[in-house]
């Protein structure tokens, strides 16, 4: 039997996903929210089917997703009863070969497409002009507020910011992460050191475990046998590191605190940052990215798959650890010419520089602020297939 549920596809970022308003789906006891246990099988159900997972050949060809963790995502957007607070949205990253949804963490990318959605499916309304709305997050319990552009009641499309792994330009969507430490963890610094020794594969890495955002697991792209520059593609063909990869982000998620055994992690975080020093990278289009562009070059794992870009969380990240001295960020940046006076960091992707902003509060020790900027489109609204 087939059901026709209203929805949109959005693309957010550098991610695109299926976007739906709360109440065109079965209301659940408890959304899911910090990790909270409870019983989302009605939910899970309608994003796996469509999306098209599971699919064994990694493909989704019969549903909307893209066989890619970054095309393989959902967002649930309502109205908020929280003082001060516009939306509430639940961020899902539904799993391409099994039907599983984690809601484990938020997607920064696809948080810039949830008010161009909220405007368009009439659960919010706004003049024209420049508006900033505050959102809450329920997979993090963080806020997020969201800058753009209305034009005739919509989101503005048109624009010449040009966002990297995105051909083409359009207006630019501010996401402002006011309280950024500890998404999911204790605090900005989970384990409380800035660099620590992980085991992996029997010999103890040096990695940095940063929460910022997003629980990201740092480490040199030299300790798991990368050079830190390889495309996406060479990187998911070297099975020897991502086996390590994986070892390491299940045991970095017990020493964070994520959960009780390697066996348990959560699938969406940490996330694992392959970093090195600044260097001439070939990107996806073919072109070169001169040394000089990046304070320190990337490689975002993500789902057990290297992302094109960066996902927008991780940058954030990625830039508050590089205001924490001891950190592998840190000292990759300042043991080269390279140097970070200010709370902007440029980051060396697969598919060009992303810079993202953090401000590291020295009283307080933690960071207070993490802001990057993305676009946006509705790319279709209308009814998704439903297999019940």
């Amino acid at each position: 039997m087939t059901d026709w549920i209203d929805a949109a596809f959005v693309r957010g970022g550098t991610s695109k996903g299926l976007y739906f308003r709360s109440d065109a789906l079965p209301e659940l006891d408890t959304v899911p929210a910090q990790g909270v246990a409870g019983d989302t099988s009605a939910w899970d159900a309608i994003f796996c089917s469509a999306l098209g997972s599971p699919d064994a050949l990694g493909r989704q060809l019969d549903g909307m997703g893209g066989g890619i963790s970054s095309l393989s995502k959902v967002m649930v957007v309502s109205l908020s009863t929280r003082t001060g607070v516009d939306l509430d949205y639940t961020f899902g990253q539904v799993d391409v070969a099994e039907a599983v949804v984690d809601y484990s963490g938020n997607c920064g990318n696809l948080s810039s497409g949830v008010v161009p959605f909220a405007l368009l499916a009439e659960i919010i309304s706004a003049a024209d002009g420049w508006h900033v709305f505050r959102l809450f997050n329920t997979n993090t319990g963080k806020l997020v507020d969201v800058g753009l552009t209305v034009v005739d009641g919509q989101a503005a499309v048109a624009g010449d910011f040009e966002l990297t792994g995105v051909s083409g330009t359009g207006a630019p969507i501010e996401l402002i992460y006011p309280d950024p430490a500890g998404s999911r963890t204790s605090g900005i610094l989970p384990t409380g050191a800035a660099s620590e020794s992980i085991d992996v594969d029997g010999g103890m890495i040096e990695v940095s475990v940063v929460d910022a955002a997003l629980p990201v697991v740092i480490v040199p792209a030299d300790a798991i046998g990368l050079n830190g520059d390889e495309s996406p593609e060479s990187i998911d063909a070297k099975v020897p590191s991502t086996l390590m990869i994986e070892e390491l982000r299940r045991n970095a998620a017990v020493r964070m605190g994520l959960c009780e055994s390697p066996e348990t992690a959560p699938q969406v975080v940490p996330k694992v940052a392959v970093v090195t020093s600044p260097k001439p990278t070939i990107l996806l289009d073919g072109t070169t990215s001169a040394a000089e562009d990046s304070d320190v070059v990337v490689r975002m794992i993500s789902m057990g798959q290297t992302h094109k870009a960066v996902p927008g969380t991780g940058a954030m990240c990625l830039a508050a650890a590089a205001q924490i001295p001891g950190t592998i960020v840190y000292g990759i940046i300042h043991r080269s010419e390279h140097s970070v006076p200010g709370p902007e960091v440029c980051l060396g992707t697969p598919s060009g520089v992303v810079t993202a902003s953090a401000v590291w509060d020295e009283a307080q020790k933690t960071v207070t602020a993490a802001s990057l900027f993305r676009t946006a489109r509705v790319l279709m609204r209308g009814q998704v297939a439903v297999e019940s």
